[in-house]
């Protein structure tokens, strides 16, 4: 199996795992606030995570960090472990569902476009029209059809999503230059998340315990969700281009659209319908370039 499959695998895992997002988001918010589901997903990812470590014979090598490794993985657990997922579930707990999953999905689009300059890899046709398609979209969703105004709900929060898009977007890109094995890397990630969403919950919040309503989102979301993928994801970014990776996790908001239809009663707005499928389009056209160079 040639290693860009093994990286499109590890990839289309992820996907399956992070359409569940906005459901566990939603059903573990009902009490806690997204201060506080981040702590306890946090907690659970790191447990989970830190357990496959000892299990797996890794902590030797955690050992050998230097300080400057440290450094850089906690600047990046920053990024892609605490600031995308503090804005993100605020996002599902204060505005439409689906304007926050297709604000949420820009990050890929935003990888395309930070790999251009950090990784130096190159612009082509079809990453242009992938660029154009998926910013469409974006741009169909937030005006809900009427280009001449831009109608958004909750702009502030929306704006705070877009942010943790480009976190999570920066943060991908920076993880290819991660040489050490994903296992013990992520476990950092998630210790500083777990660190830093204590000091956030207790300085922005309070300490709350999930209800029993909400404790089974909290494990799945720190187990599957966010634990094993990103173990997944750093590996397949390890595997091949991330431009490249970038385009197959548009599959997952069709299927996260899906679960917010049936199981929330989102409205279905067909100015926000057209625009998921431009911003899937814009992957897909970049996905299928990137195959056939492979």
């Amino acid at each position: 199996m040639s290693s860009r499959l093994k990286a499109a695998l590890y990839a289309l895992l992820c996907v399956a795992l992070w359409a569940l997002i906005p459901v566990v988001a939603k059903l573990g918010q009902s009490s806690l606030d997204n201060h506080q589901f981040l702590f306890w997903s946090s907690l659970v990812s790191f447990a989970v995570i830190a357990s496959l470590v000892v299990a797996n014979n890794r902590v030797v090598e955690i050992k050998r960090y230097s300080v400057k490794e440290w450094l850089w993985f906690s600047f990046l657990g920053l990024l892609g472990t605490y600031i995308y997922y503090l804005f993100l579930y605020l996002g599902y707990a204060r505005a439409t569902g689906l304007e926050v999953l297709v604000i949420q999905y820009t990050w890929p689009i935003l990888i395309v476009i930070f790999s251009l300059f950090l990784l130096n890899e190159r612009l082509n046709i079809a990453k242009v029209l992938g660029i154009v398609s998926g910013f469409s979209g974006v741009l169909l969703v937030l005006t809900k059809g009427e280009f001449n105004q831009v109608n958004i709900d909750n702009p502030l929060v929306i704006s705070y999503v877009a942010a943790g898009a480009a976190c999570f977007a920066l943060f991908s890109v920076l993880s290819k230059k991660v040489k050490r094995d994903p296992l013990g890397v992520v476990a950092v990630y998630f210790l500083v998340a777990t660190i830093a969403s204590l000091i956030s919950m207790l300085y922005f919040s309070e300490f709350a315990l999930p209800s029993s309503n909400e404790i089974a989102a909290v494990l799945l979301n720190g187990i599957l969700v966010n634990g094993l993928s990103y173990v997944l994801w750093i590996q397949a970014l390890r595997l091949t281009e991330a431009s490249y990776l970038a385009p197959l996790t548009f599959i997952t908001p069709a299927l996260s659209v899906i679960y917010l239809v049936i199981l929330f009663d989102e409205p279905l707005v067909m100015a926000s319908l057209v625009g998921l499928v431009l911003v899937i389009i814009g992957g897909l056209i970049n996905s299928i370039q990137s195959v056939r160079r492979g």
